[in-house]
């Protein structure tokens, strides 16, 4: 009973926090996030910090394992953890125009360090493998190197925006899909004031309603998997 299988044949986890530290509720879930660990590969351990921090509820549904940027261990790549049941919710988003938009949207957390300064260093100092570092063709808010994610993450990420997508209903072809389209990865990922009042509904980033946020980047196999959903 601590594993389910979804529809797209993926295993995941219930991992989940204690009681205090989510809230039950009934959402109408109508947005989905994407976020960063900002840490290491391990989704178990980004479920415990969690449980240990004093922020309260701020939390996400899903957490989604990663390649150890330093090592490029792979034993957590592509693991997808719950971190509290169907139907709670976690504050995930910080201050935004919009209330509803906080209390009905399921957050995924991406297990990555994001961006890396020119010496191929994360912001806390450490260097990252050769391996696991992408460079964007145009810097993304002002970085061009970062942690790349790994096939399997992308896969194991597209799976569950799906099984996401049809348990809440929600249609993952708006928002970022849509800007893609438009205007490109880069700006796709870049801030929205729409999103930022909650009027855009569908698959968003965390930098799309938070100007302080890098999370995330416009990686071109990420983009291109938003864009076939």
């Amino acid at each position: 009973e601590q594993y389910f299988k979804t529809e797209y044949d993926q295993l995941i986890h219930r991992y989940y926090l204690p009681r205090s530290e989510y809230v039950v509720g009934k959402p109408a879930n109508q947005f989905l996030f994407l976020h960063h660990t900002a840490s290491n590969a391990d989704p178990y351990r980004v479920v415990d910090s969690w449980s240990r921090d004093s922020r309260g509820k701020v939390c996400t549904e899903f957490v989604v394992g990663g390649q150890n940027y330093i090592t490029s261990d792979d034993q957590h790549d592509g693991l997808v953890v719950q971190a509290f049941p169907e139907g709670s919710i976690g504050w995930h988003l910080g201050k935004t125009g919009s209330g509803f938009m906080n209390r009905n949207s399921v957050g995924v957390e991406i297990c990555s360090i994001g961006y890396l300064n020119s010496d191929q260093e994360s912001y806390i100092g450490k260097k990252a493998h050769n391996d696991q570092v992408i460079k964007l063709e145009n810097p993304f808010r002002g970085r061009t190197s970062w942690h790349r994610y790994s096939d399997r993450q992308i896969k194991e990420i597209e799976n569950l925006i799906k099984h996401i997508a049809r348990r809440d209903n929600i249609d993952v072809r708006l928002g970022l899909q849509q800007w893609i389209k438009k205007y490109g990865p880069n700006k796709a990922f870049d801030f929205h004031e729409d999103a930022y009042y909650g009027k855009v509904r569908g698959l968003l980033s965390h930098g799309n309603v938070r100007k302080g946020k890098m999370d995330c980047y416009p990686d071109p196999r990420l983009a291109e998997m938003i864009l076939n959903l």
